[in-house]
């Protein structure tokens, strides 16, 4: 091992602490009752270790959910492809974001951010702001799928954001608000299946008839 790596590696095991911290600490007791010295002290690590990793404590939540979103895929994201029917792309797409939907750990974590927003509306913005920044993917998907002729779509953020609205209708908010369970693997085809159909339904371009 290179003796220069030594210090990033302890670096690196050093932020994995504080956020895996950071996550219990959140769900066991909710955003505002958790502190940055509670945080510290579950992570064995001094505070100022963790306002070096993380300037505050809204900064410190958003990664730990980008990190959740980033977990619940391996790989790129799946990305416009000119020779691909748009259906398969829309399904992998939707996919990917169903499988995050099913993480107890994400759904936890997103009932602290809703929990918090409630008192908080300024916060509750900059949370919704800093996780749609995780939700670009699909807005860049569909941007391009327009730009290539195929999807007549003048308004991109506002198409996606309708098609999370129809997922997240049955995937997301029965989960986080009335404590259904996550969707079954079959469940989560329907949703995926529809939610698709509808949108190529109302935004597919066909090409004229010869």
């Amino acid at each position: 091992m290179d003796s220069n790596d030594i210090p990033q590696r302890l670096t690196d095991r050093k932020r994995a602490a504080i956020v895996n911290a950071a996550v219990e600490e959140f769900i066991a007791a909710g955003y505002d009752a958790t502190s940055m010295d509670r945080i510290a002290t579950s992570a064995g690590v001094s505070k100022r270790t963790v306002y070096n990793h993380f300037p505050s404590k809204e900064a410190l939540f958003a990664a730990i959910l980008h990190r959740l979103w980033d977990a619940s895929e391996t790989g790129d994201t799946p990305a416009y492809n000119a020779d691909e029917p748009l259906r398969a792309q829309l399904l992998a797409l939707l996919a990917r974001k169903l499988r995050l939907m099913t993480d107890e750990a994400f759904l936890s974590l997103a009932r602290v951010a809703i929990a918090a927003g409630i008192h908080s509306p300024e916060r509750a913005r900059d949370m919704v702001a800093r996780i749609g920044q995780r939700e670009e993917d699909l807005t860049v998907w569909i941007r391009k799928a327009a730009a290539d002729g195929r999807l007549s779509v003048a308004d991109p953020v506002f198409a996606g954001q309708q098609l999370h609205g129809i997922v997240k209708g049955f995937a997301f908010w029965p989960q986080v608000t009335m404590g259904q369970p996550p969707l079954s693997k079959h469940e989560q085809k329907k949703v995926a299946e529809s939610a698709a159909d509808m949108f190529l339904a109302r935004y597919e371009r066909h090409a004229p008839r010869k």
